[in-house]
This record gives structure tokens, C-alpha cells and sequence, in this order.
């Protein structure tokens, strides 16, 4: 294995990360229309029918025409994208560059399309985008009326059978709008690794590619600041240069910092790059990076190691989705996300299987969390008919540069992952694309590690795995001991892993330095692959309704599931949770499922109300991080047991059900540490609202996420409750999404109600750009309402 030792500084988004002067957020104002529109790439087309939105957007989480539900069983893409539909789509966008601006330079870019975007600028064609899941750009200037009206127009299609999961449609993710002097810093041009890290001083390589597009030669001066997370200059650096005209040059530049802030996962401190770009002393171009300081690396001895101390990778994977949001890739949504992981314990996220958004990697870098950023699910051979295999052969390079160059100075980011599960990994014409893909990597970034999410790991996948740095393996914890007998210097880790198997994958990762890491499928649950963990495999349309995979720790409103609770005794101390197993299956058994499908987790639930069985035993799980747990019902003690590995941290109990509370309590040395209960509930009589947070940001952008529970008279949530709920907005905010995590539910997750699974339900406000109070109200029949403030400010 060779040895890789990578210290970076992050760019955290290029277009985000620019002044606010520079480059300006393009969301707002655009006009959409779901279907075909022949001509509507025209200025003069009449599009002042379609509907007024802003992004990001996606329209296949909307209701499908004539319904009250995204999903139908008809829909082409059936299991795989959780019976949504895609189609054809058209984004209309006037706007007007003022003249003064003549002489600048106008650049577009789009963050992320779903997918096959073609864009059009005053009837002219700018390009194609195949993928969904890169960003691109555009040098618009030829083609823009300065002073007066311009007409922006991208046709999407998202046509066929083309993703294994929910992908969405339309564009989902920021767009840009970017005016720069000719003489400026190229998109994503900024580049800075720090070749010597220690406690003591950074020693930082600043590379930054300057284009000269005026026709003469241009003295330039570049001058780079260094400022710490407090606002102080740290160091400073100026390189001095001719470029000539309609030309482009790569500028280096070296300084040290003194007694430098270590990025990490439990001190994720960033610091901001200035780089100002001066012709013949006059300010052209200014812009900001935003950066870490932090080394890694990785053997077969000392595993993987973080700034030089060892750390193993509590991880899982992540699809892109935002559940009652569709793919909208809002800041805040993204970031709840990798707030909710981190608090979960995680500490690493495997983007599955395609690069994120830019604000996603922004939060890992903010909230310190770990990332292996992949590019693709699929080469050269297709797993669906319409997908990524029909563009990779003439878009693989390009789309790896818009990756790599995009997101290379991120510090969460520790590896490339060249792709998934590609099929025939053991044939030589495979093995060579692998070699290519990692090649041409490291022709862009030698700072991370390059790994691979490999299935059917055996000897003969050795040649494919050897064009990696880091060996990642889809369930196949049983190789560690023998591959690592085999080839001793292999670093391996689970790019994939079975819920269900948690204990015995994370104990091969304590056990084994040369194993660094697991990665559950899934940490968060998502639209598609629908009921991979429940009813699996093989799947047809029968499995209508369900349409989410119900396999992640976490669900798609942001609520734990059991599973995450077992997680967190694998890691943290003094963890005690219970559950129980329902007298029914919680939802039907598929008789047909095959026995390698196993992506679920124990049929186990949070709830103590069985009415109707009475004094029938019930199987009681309790998952333990201490040394020892006790079980009291009713403040009845039913003993106690220890819970170590060698009971996998469970301890069981048959138990007969009277209502009341049932209640765990965890020791350790001794003294109680930690307990849960469960408790009955009598009938639902209100409402309880909590919102995340209570203050969110005025720029028609921000998210508040507002949990609606069934209360009875005492405040316990009725977990059997289902009642349907209203809400009602007042103020500057509108519902952004509705969901309630409820696998088989179709409601629509747009409209202002949505009925309680498992005694609640959620709601997501997003400000729409004006200050004020926000009060969200909820009623039900025959329940006391509630309501909760937001400030918009």
C-alpha cells in the first residue's frame, strides 16, 4: 500500500466563498414549466403563464398533475426512485446586466442539474450538461446584452430508467451569477496544500491560475492574506508576474504560519485566503478561500491518523436527497444533515454514489466531519438502460475535473472515490478504466487518498483494487484476516455495511489497525430504493407503495431510528436505550425476499402501548453501553444484566404488558449513568410544536424544522397516533416540505397537512426574504391546536 501523507487547505465553495460583489446568487425569480415547450429556448416565447419559483427546485417531489401525491405506481422509475416521476422540464430567467458592467466579464454557473441540462442564452445555445450531479459553468459575455434585457432558458430531461435511487428533476442546486474584470482569478483556480504541518508552524503552498483575457500584456501583482478564525493576518505573500494577453498562467506562492490551528473533527477551525490580483497597481480581482490546516494519513500498522493521532471512521453513507424536500439542496437542509450525523456519533460520510453539493461540503468543513467524495456509480456499463454509462466514455474527464477542481481544498475531504460497485471488476478492460480514473486523479490532487466502494471482494478483484490507495469493501468484513494474510500492507475499510452486522463490523474495525473504518448503508434514509429494508430484494411494482428505502440510522425527518440508538452504545459511553418487538410484524413480511437481502433492522419499536395484550409476554430489547442495565416496569425491578460484547451490547427480556412505564437503567462501576423509558399514553388530546430553531435568516433561504407530536393530557407522545394535522403560516414564511418519515405513506409533501406516523409529524418553514415574525399554526379534529414563532431577521 503506499503511503500517502495529505495536508490541505479548503476552497469551500468557489462561487459561495467569492465576494459578495463578485458573485451573486441567481436563485430568485425564475419561471418553470413541467413538460415540453418547443421554442421556449427563444427570447420572444411567451412564458408568462408558467408558474414564478425560486431555487432550488424539483419538481419530482411535487404533486403529480390532477393529484395530492408525488408517487404513482405507473411511474417509469418504480422501485429504484420511489415510484416518483421525472420528464421534461423548462427554466425561463429574465434579467438585465447594467451597461456600465460593458467590458466586464459575465460567468454562469450552475451548482447542480438533474439532469441533461441544454442552456440557452437569448436564443443562443451555451452547452449540454449530461450528469446531474456536477457542477458547470459558463462564460456567458459573448452572448449577453449589456443595458438591456437578457433571456436565460435550460431545458432538462430526465427521461427513462437512469438512477438505482431517488435523484429528482430540475435544478435542485444553487446557481451563479459572476461578474470579474478580464484580468481575474479562474473558476475554482485557487488551489492551496500545506506540504509541512506540525504544532509548531504550516509552512502553506498557495497555487492560483490568473487568466489575462484583454488582448495586451499584463504586469500583475498577486497578493494572498492569511486570516485566522479571530480576523487577524496570520502572513501574507505577493508574487509578481507578466501575463501576456488572451492568456492564462498558474501562480505560486509559499508563506509559514506560526503555531497554526489544526483542522479536525473536534476542532474543525478554518481560515480564510484574500488572493487580490493587481494590473499595474489597480485592484482587478479579489477573492476569498475559505481553508483548514490538517495532515492524514494511512498504513497497515497505524491505520488511519488525523493530524498524527490515530482515528478510526465511524461512518456511513449518505444519498443526496432531503426527503419531504425532494433533492433541493437548501444550505440549511444540508447542513441539519451533517448535524444530526455528528451528533449521532459520526464523525465520517461516504457521498453515495456522486459528488454533493457545495454547501454540504461547506458544513462538513464548519461542524467537522470526515468525507470520501465519489464521482460515479457507473462506467462504461450501464445498470439501468438510460444512465451514466451513456455519457462516461466522452464526460468522465470533465466531470472528475469539476469535481476535483470544485472541492480539492476542502479539509473534510480524505479521499476520492472513483465509483461503485462497478460490475466485471476482474476483467483486464476494467481494470484499465480504474487505473485511468485514479491516474488522472493524481494528475489534479496528490493530497487525499483514492479508494473504490468494491463488492464481491476476492482474489481475483486484486489487480482493480491495486489501482487504489485505500481498498474499500461492500460487505465483506469475513476478508479482513484472510486478505490482510494475503496482502499485508492493504489498507481496507467498509465502504458498505449491513445494519444488522453493526457489531461485528465495527468490532473488525477496533480490532484491526489495518482496518480503518466502516461506513453503514445507510446513516440517513432517503426517497428510492424502495423498502430495501423491509421487504429488500428482488423487487417489482407490487412494492407500491412504499417509497423510501427504510434502511438509514437516522429517518428522513431527522428523528433516530433503533438502529442509531444500537449505534451509539457501539460508540459512545454510558448509552442505554429500549425497544420492543411488536406481537405483529410492523408492516407484511415479503415471502419471496432472497436470503442475502438483509439491509433491515430488528422489527423492534419505541413504544409501550399494547392495548388488547395484556399480561402477553413481550420481547423487550435494551441496548447498553454500561456495564450493567436493570429493567423496572412500573417501578418494579426486573432485574439485572450485564452488557459487554459479549452479548453485543443487548441485554433481552421477556416481559408481560400492563400499561404504565417501562423503564432502563444503566450502571457503570456501580452507579447509575444513564436510563429510558417508554411510557403508555392515554388518548391523544393536543398539540406540541418545537422548532430546531427559533431564529433563522430573512433571505428567503433559510429553514426552520418544526416537529408536530400527539400529546395526551400528561405530555406523552401517543406513539400510535395518525391523526390528520392543518397548518396554517402567517407572516413572512411559507411550508417548504411535509413529511412524517411513514415509509408507505404517498401524501403529498408540499401541501399544508400531513397525517402523524408514529404520534408525530414534521413541517419545514423557509423565510421568503422579508423580517418579521413567522407563527406556524397546527390543529386537528378534536385535539387543542398549537403554534410556534420564527423570527425572520
Amino acid at each position: 500500500m503506499k503511503l500517502l501523507s495529505t495536508i490541505l487547505l479548503l476552497l469551500a465553495t468557489t462561487a459561495q466563498a467569492q465576494d459578495t460583489g463578485r458573485t451573486q446568487l441567481f436563485d430568485a425569480g425564475w419561471r418553470f414549466h413541467r413538460g415540453g415547450a418547443q421554442g421556449a429556448d427563444k427570447p420572444e416565447f411567451d412564458d408568462s403563464k408558467w408558474r414564478m419559483i425560486d431555487l432550488p427546485h424539483d419538481w419530482s417531489i411535487e404533486d403529480l398533475p390532477g393529484t395530492n401525491s408525488p408517487f404513482s405506481p405507473d411511474a417509469v422509475s418504480q422501485v429504484s426512485g420511489g415510484f416518483t416521476t421525472g420528464g421534461t422540464g423548462w427554466y425561463r430567467k429574465t434579467f438585465t446586466i447594467p451597461a456600465a458592467q460593458q467590458g466586464k466579464k459575465i460567468q454562469l454557473q450552475f451548482d447542480g442539474v438533474y439532469m441533461n441540462a441544454e442552456v440557452y442564452l437569448n436564443g443562443k445555445r451555451l452547452g449540454k450538461h449530461p450528469y446531474g450531479y456536477t457542477s458547470f459553468w459558463y462564460d456567458i459575455t459573448p452572448r449577453v446584452k449589456f443595458g438591456a434585457e437578457n433571456v436565460l432558458a435550460v431545458k432538462i430531461k430526465n427521461d427513462g430508467e437512469n438512477s438505482r435511487w431517488y435523484a429528482g428533476s430540475g435544478i435542485y442546486r444553487h446557481v451563479w451569477l459572476t461578474t470579474i474584470d478580464p484580468v481575474h482569478v479562474a473558476p475554482w483556480g485557487t488551489y492551496i496544500t500545506t506540504p509541512q504541518v506540525s504544532p509548531q508552524s504550516a509552512t502553506v503552498h498557495i497555487n492560483t491560475k490568473i487568466v489575462n483575457e484583454a488582448a495586451d500584456a499584463a504586469p500583475l501583482r498577486i497578493t494572498t492574506h492569511i486570516i485566522n478564525a479571530a480576523g487577524k493576518e496570520v502572513g501574507v505573500v505577493n508574487a509578481t508576474q507578466q501575463l501576456a494577453g488572451k492568456a492564462d498562467s498558474p501562480y505560486d506562492q509559499d508563506l509559514t504560519i506560526a503555531r497554526p490551528q489544526l483542522w479536525s473533527t473536534e476542532t474543525p477551525v478554518l481560515y480564510t485566503a484574500v488572493t487580490e490580483v493587481y494590473r499595474n497597481a489597480q485592484l482587478t480581482d479579489r477573492v476569498q478561500t475559505t481553508f483548514g490546516i490538517r495532515s492524514i494519513t494511512a498504513d497497515a500498522v497505524n491505520g488511519f491518523r488525523l493530524n498524527g493521532q490515530p482515528i478510526k471512521l465511524k461512518g456511513g453513507c449518505v444519498h443526496h436527497d432531503n426527503g419531504p424536500l425532494g433533492a433541493k439542496a437548501y444550505d440549511r437542509a444540508e447542513e441539519r444533515k451533517v448535524a444530526l450525523l455528528k451528533a449521532s456519533g459520526y464523525n465520517a460520510i461516504r457521498c453515495a454514489h456522486n459528488p454533493p453539493s457545495p454547501a454540504f461540503l461547506d458544513a462538513c468543513d464548519r461542524l467537522g466531519m470526515l468525507v470520501i467524495d465519489e464521482a460515479f456509480d457507473i462506467w462504461t456499463q450501464g445498470k439501468n438502460p438510460d444512465d451514466y454509462h451513456l455519457y462516461f466514455n466522452e464526460w468522465w474527464q470533465r466531470d472528475l475535473e469539476s469535481m476535483l477542481y470544485r472541492d480539492r481544498n476542502h479539509p473534510s475531504i480524505i479521499m476520492w472515490s472513483t465509483g461503485n460497485e462497478i460490475p466485471n471488476r476482474e476483467k483486464p478492460e476494467v481494470v484499465k478504466v480504474a487505473k485511468m480514473l485514479s491516474d488522472y486523479i493524481r494528475t489534479l490532487d496528490t493530497t487525499r487518498f483514492i479508494t473504490c466502494g468494491v463488492n464481491g471482494v476476492t482474489p481475483d478483484k486484486d489487480p482493480f483494487l491495486a489501482t487504489l490507495d485505500i481498498a474499500g469493501y461492500n460487505y465483506a468484513r469475513d476478508r479482513y484476516d484472510t486478505d490482510h494474510l494475503r496482502l499485508p500492507s492493504r489498507v481496507m475499510f467498509a465502504t458498505e455495511s449491513l445494519p444488522l452486522e453493526a457489531f461485528d463490523y465495527w468490532m473488525g474495525v477496533t480490532d484491526h489497525p489495518w482496518v480503518i473504518g466502516d461506513f453503514v448503508w445507510t446513516a440517513f434514509d432517503y426517497i428510492g430504493e424502495a423498502s430495501i429494508g423491509w421487504l429488500g430484494y428482488w423487487q417489482d411494482q407490487t412494492f407500491y407503495p412504499w417509497n423510501l428505502a427504510y434502511c438509514g440510522d437516522i429517518d428522513i425527518c431527522g428523528w433516530k431510528r433503533p438502529q442509531s440508538y444500537y449505534r451509539d452504545v457501539l460508540w459512545k459511553p454510558n448509552q442505554v436505550s429500549v425497544f420492543v418487538k411488536p406481537p405483529q410484524p410492523s408492516f407484511p413480511i415479503n415471502p419471496k425476499k432472497v436470503d442475502w437481502s438483509h439491509w433491515e433492522w430488528h422489527d423492534v419499536v419505541a413504544d409501550w402501548n399494547w392495548k388488547g395484550h395484556e399480561q402477553q409476554p413481550l420481547e423487550v430489547e435494551v441496548y447498553s453501553s454500561c456495564d450493567e442495565v436493570a429493567l423496572f416496569l412500573n417501578g418494579k425491578s426486573l432485574g439485572k444484566k450485564t452488557t459487554n460484547r459479549s452479548n453485543k451490547f443487548t441485554a433481552h427480556w421477556q416481559v408481560p404488558y400492563q400499561p404504565g412505564t417501562l423503564k432502563a437503567v444503566g450502571y457503570s462501576q456501580g452507579k447509575e449513568v444513564s436510563n429510558a423509558a417508554l411510557r403508555t399514553a392515554d388518548a391523544p388530546a393536543q398539540l406540541q410544536l418545537s422548532a430546531d430553531r427559533t431564529t433563522i435568516h430573512a433571505k428567503g433561504q433559510d429553514l426552520s424544522y418544526i416537529t408536530v407530536e400527539l400529546q395526551d393530557k400528561n405530555g406523552v407522545r401517543d406513539t400510535r397516533a395518525e391523526n390528520a394535522v392543518r397548518f396554517t403560516v402567517e407572516g413572512p414564511g411559507v411550508i417548504a416540505g411535509v413529511g412524517n418519515a411513514n415509509p408507505i405513506s404517498t401524501e403529498s409533501c408540499q401541501l399544508p397537512r400531513r397525517k402523524a406516523w408514529q404520534g408525530r409529524c414534521l413541517v419545514i418553514v423557509k423565510s421568503t426574504g422579508e423580517k418579521g415574525n413567522i407563527v406556524l399554526k397546527a390543529a386537528a379534529d378534536g385535539l387543542k391546536g398549537a403554534e410556534v414563532r420564527v423570527v425572520a431577521e
